[in-house]
């Protein structure tokens, strides 16, 4: 199953956050923490926000280099490499 992250206008790491959620729907969407943490959590342990094996594509991602200095598609591009039942793919 293939989920798409629309990144375009995203101008902060909190809509991009809610836009993830919007996408994926994932169980647990109401405990999920909104930050890198609880998608760590998720992506590697199946935690609340857990989209389900899938591949999660995030479109039009280099706009989200505007948002903290890059760091939030630094640390994407690190869980997408650690990731096995999600694959994460920039677009």
């Amino acid at each position: 199953m293939d989920i798409v992250v629309k990144c375009a206008g995203l101008a902060s790491e909190a809509s991009f956050w809610q836009a993830y959620l919007d996408a994926a729907k994932p169980e647990g969407a109401a405990n999920f923490g909104r930050n890198l943490d609880a998608f760590r959590d998720a992506i590697l342990g199946g935690g609340p926000g857990w989209p389900g094996e899938c591949v999660l594509r995030l479109v039009n991602f280099d706009q989200l280099r505007a948002i903290d200095g890059g760091r939030l598609c630094i640390d994407l591009e690190w869980l997408a490499a650690e990731s096995r039942h999600v694959t994460i793919r920039f677009e």
